[in-house]
């Protein structure tokens, strides 16, 4: 009989425990939540980042907020009509909203961070080598004699390659594509590939898709400050991307179709 009294403690204590396992799977804890959110906070950054829950429709969506244990229902009517739904949200997407502040139950615009994650591949055709240096008739006539050249030398020169940028779920970028090194073909080339800047980070600021390189090569060295390009997400759907930059618009497309 003296056993007994110890085996109810032994009982209750790993009810206590299961218990408590419980409520954090529920729950989680605010360690757990600072750190799955720490990535995005962001001097200046008022996009507000959570969960798709069911009961979304064309005009309200049903929103759970990182650092929250309620659900909002957001108004995003005109948000649709402004065409600033980026990714039509799903049940358990992670998205990135930016709210109207005159009226936090307005979503001003939606951005699905599932849809936007992912490799995005561009076409990049050649350029005149040298080509700022060069006079006009000189380009022209350039231009003239490479339509003459032969089949083999023409798909060598002149076809389009494609570039990858691949934005990944821990928000780093990787850049994929371009000639790291000159080769001795490339040198007796006319044409020449840009190359592309090399990001390695990005992250959503205000509704805007900001992509950072340590340099513009993308690698760091001693002295030289980060690199950032910030462009507006014009259209995102499964298998497109269109980036506004300040200086251009550029499309990709999604060769795994729909990730769904």
């Amino acid at each position: 009989m003296r056993f007994l009294p110890m085996a109810a403690l032994v009982l209750m204590t790993v009810a206590m425990v299961l218990g408590a396992c419980g409520s954090k799977q529920e729950h989680p804890t605010e360690v757990e939540t600072t750190i799955a959110d720490s990535r995005r906070e962001i001097a200046g950054d008022s996009t507000l980042y959570g969960l798709a829950c069911d009961g979304c429709t064309d005009s309200v969506l049903v929103f759970l907020p990182y650092m929250s244990d309620r659900l909002d229902t957001l108004d995003i009517i005109d948000a649709w009509q402004q065409k600033r739904i980026f990714g039509k949200p799903h049940i358990g997407d992670e998205l990135a909203i930016t709210l109207n502040p005159e009226d936090s139950c307005e979503a001003l615009c939606v951005i699905n961070l599932e849809v936007l994650r992912g490799s995005w591949c561009y076409m990049v055709t050649p350029e005149l080598r040298n080509v700022e240096n060069m006079p006009r008739r000189m380009q022209r006539r350039m231009m003239a004699e490479m339509q003459n050249l032969p089949d083999s030398l023409r798909q060598l020169w002149l076809t389009p390659r494609e570039y990858t940028l691949r934005l990944k779920s821990d928000y780093t970028a990787q850049v994929h594509g371009g000639m790291m090194a000159q080769t001795t073909t490339d040198d007796m080339s006319p044409v020449e590939f840009p190359m592309p800047r090399r990001y390695t980070e990005w992250h959503i600021y205000n509704g805007r898709l900001v992509l950072k390189a340590d340099t513009i090569s993308g690698f760091a060295h001693e002295g030289e400050q980060p690199v950032s390009d910030t462009a507006a997400i014009k259209e995102l759907r499964e298998d497109t991307l269109i980036l506004a930059f300040p200086d251009r618009e550029q499309g990709y497309y999604n060769k795994e179709g729909s990730r769904r």
